[in-house]
């Protein structure tokens, strides 16, 4: 009996610490002692920082790493109680081919996508946020367009031109070939000069960029979850025929 109240005695406050622990990490992590929990048929995917593609970023740098993502992209088409994909986007830009991979996917998925740029949606994060069937970008945020970059070692011959041309027309015909906006003006606007105080390019603000055709609307997360839920319902509409 004795041995029976030690145990009780000494599981409780196991649990206990269990539960401060879990605390602490939530504190840490999201700065909230609880993490509020909802079922739903909605899968948010959040493109946060600099997109990491197959280096390494430094430990203080904020990374979205695409070995992460993709995997969860097809999770997301797979799963059949997600219905729909909000894409959170607010990024610097990062790795050109991890970009384009990600947003290749988004763009191939079969389940209605909806993307929504807030604080901005630069360099590679524009082919991601304009991969979505409808894309929003709130009043405030910002998007730069600028050529492609290379860095570290670079030999300058001509096969490393064509090769960052050749990059620059990739993201460039998957950008006019999912949004209303032409080669043409986007060419224009990654190579203008004298916007971009140490770069060529052009950084385009809310409704500059919807009114150029890169974005289709502007909006904050109500707008971009209420055209996701109708674009389910109609989805839902057409399984059922």
């Amino acid at each position: 009996m004795a041995d029976e109240r030690q145990f009780q005695s000494q599981e409780v406050p196991s649990e206990e610490l269990e539960k401060k622990k879990s605390a602490i990490q939530s504190i840490q992590q999201l700065g909230v002692t609880n993490v509020p929990q909802l079922e739903s048929n909605i899968f948010c995917l959040p493109i946060i920082g600099q997109v990491e593609g197959h280096l390494v970023m430094p430990p203080q740098n904020k990374t979205t790493k695409y070995e992460h993502v993709i995997p969860q992209i097809v999770a997301a088409e797979q799963n059949p109680k997600i219905e729909g994909i909000v894409i959170i986007l607010n990024t610097v830009g990062g790795d050109v081919e991890a970009g384009l991979a990600i947003a290749e996917m988004i763009a191939t998925m079969s389940k209605p996508t909806v993307s929504i740029v807030l604080g901005g949606g630069h360099s590679i994060g524009v082919p991601i946020a304009v991969a979505a069937d409808r894309s929003f970008i709130a009043e405030t945020a910002t998007m730069t367009i600028h050529p492609v970059r290379l860095t570290g070692l670079v030999i300058g011959v001509p096969q490393t031109f064509e090769y960052m041309e050749k990059m620059q027309d990739r993201v460039i015909r998957f950008i006019a070939s999912h949004s209303s906006i032409s080669e043409e003006k986007i060419r224009d606007l990654m190579f203008r000069t004298g916007e971009l105080a140490r770069d060529i390019g052009t950084n385009v603000i809310g409704k500059d960029a919807v009114s150029i055709g890169l974005i289709d609307r502007m909006g904050g997360i109500s707008d971009a979850l209420s055209e996701l839920n109708q674009k389910i319902q109609a989805n839902r509409g057409e399984l059922l025929q």
